[in-house]
């Protein structure tokens, strides 16, 4: 894995990435030197800023292929999705392309040019990525893996490894701790979480690991008092064996913690979790910034939406809530309404539910394109809540679930924020076990909180907005 804007990506994903942001600029130059000629592409390339423009062009066939999910683990495998969303991508490009050129002409590499690179682009990306898939799916091309515990964690990291080939990791098998001896996986054999295997002694790992040709070795015991055999794993790890702690694995490849098998002695001495005076400062300025900002953009819109929303339905435009924010405090979030006036008179505070039919039809419209958000711009303004950060939630709610989820109050210590990691990462919870998985999330981005994750979390929330994901 590598860490990039304070969080994790597959090497094998960043280098897939960067990999065809040269391939892209190769066919645009492949597509001039075809055009033009050698003489007539060397000019255009080296004095009329052609390698300028194809840069650009590369970085938005880039940002094309992110937001249609070519980079996501379940698209990688699946090579017919592969090539439907990489058709897309090049319509996408072509019309994005088309409307730049026609604000900023600029610009513009040359009509011929283009469209002689969209074709070698869809060549190149295509055979590329059967290439990637064939050589990338085979085992010996991945670091064999043995997992060390027996508890929820171990279960955890053996679904997410064995589910995720693009990680690079193939899993031989778990190390299962029992008393002060171990069960390990025999020769080739793989395992799925809770396979009986046979004991043995805890001095013959060594033996199993040379047996298994192992690289690395997760520890992932929940209890590991008397019975992680350090020594040993000391030895494995002086001999070229990689050693690592399962719960920073768990969370570099998943974007969460794992709340059931960390304690909060482990948060006091991590090195995130740490509110600097200059985060502090740099996520207040950003925050007036972008609000002020958004406010003034969206100030045209709010006649044509509060009328609509007088008109679909009897009751107010401004919809008022009572939330939890910093340290506890409650405030007041502002909303438009997409709910009929009396959606709690019968029920009391209730979470929204798939298909509700309190939401009215301009609702649901003004709630899959998050417009029903923006007075939550004054908000952030006030100082009541961030633009980034854990979203908000319901005193009565806050309470039931502090007794319900462990540390699940540490997501007050900072403000909380329009969107955040959990919205962008998961989807609208609206069951206890959901709002664990999202507090998961939310723990996480308290834990690597940044101006770089701010940013990622920013530019995929607007990926998010598009594709009209996540919203009820």
């Amino acid at each position: 894995m590598i860490r990039i804007l304070n969080t994790y990506f597959p090497v094998r994903t960043v280098f897939l990435g960067v990999s065809e942001v040269c391939l892209v600029a190769l066919a645009f130059i492949v597509a001039a030197i075809a055009r033009l000629g050698m003489t007539d592409a060397s000019l255009l390339l080296g004095y009329e800023q052609g390698f300028s423009k194809i840069l650009f062009l590369s970085a938005a066939f880039s940002v094309c292929m992110y937001y249609f999910d070519l980079y996501n683990s379940s698209i990688l495998s699946n090579w017919r999705e592969v090539i439907s969303r990489l058709v897309q991508v090049l319509g996408t490009a072509s019309v994005v392309l088309a409307c730049l050129y026609y604000v900023y002409p600029p610009l513009e590499l040359g009509r011929g040019i283009v469209l002689l690179g969209l074709v070698n682009v869809a060549i190149l990306l295509v055979l590329w990525r059967g290439l990637f898939s064939a050589i990338y799916s085979k085992s010996r091309f991945a670091e064999r893996v043995l997992i060390f515990g027996d508890g929820s964690l171990a279960a955890s990291l053996l679904r997410e490894l064995d589910s995720r080939p693009e990680l690079g990791l193939r899993v031989v098998g778990p190390v299962l701790s029992a008393g002060n001896g171990t069960h390990v996986p025999p020769g080739e054999s793989r395992l799925s979480a809770g396979t009986p295997l046979a004991p043995l002694m805890c001095d013959e790992l060594s033996d199993a690991v040379k047996a298994n040709r192992v690289n690395r070795i997760i520890v992932a015991m929940d209890d590991r008092r008397g019975k992680l055999p350090v020594e040993l794993l000391f030895s494995l790890k002086s001999h070229g064996v990689i050693i690592q702690d399962g719960t920073e694995v768990y969370e570099s490849i998943t974007g969460k913690v794992p709340i059931e098998s960390v304690r909060l002695s482990s948060f006091v001495f991590s090195t995130g979790f740490r509110l600097s005076r200059f985060l502090l400062i740099y996520k207040r300025l950003t925050s007036i910034l972008a609000s002020t900002l958004g406010l003034l953009l969206s100030l045209p819109l709010f006649p044509f939406v509060a009328l609509a929303i007088k008109l679909s339905s009897p009751g107010d435009v401004f919809y008022k809530q009572k939330r939890v924010g910093l340290n506890g405090k409650v405030f007041d979030c502002y909303k438009l309404r997409t709910m009929r006036a009396d959606a709690e008179a019968d029920s009391g505070p209730t979470w929204v539910a798939d298909g509700d039919p309190r939401i009215t039809r301009l609702g649901r419209f003004l709630r899959a394109s998050r417009i029903d958000e923006i007075p939550q711009l004054w908000n952030v303004l006030k100082g009541d809540m961030s633009f980034v950060g854990p979203r908000p939630e319901r005193p009565e709610f806050v309470e039931w679930l502090t007794q319900e989820i462990p540390f699940y109050h540490l997501r007050n210590i900072v403000r909380p924020g329009i969107t955040g990691w959990a919205q962008v990462r998961y989807k609208y919870g609206n069951t206890t076990e959901e709002a664990k998985e999202k507090l998961r999330y939310d723990l996480f981005y308290l834990k690597n909180m940044s101006p770089g994750l701010d940013f990622l979390i920013f530019f995929t929330t607007t990926k998010t907005i598009l594709l009209g994901r996540g919203a009820k």
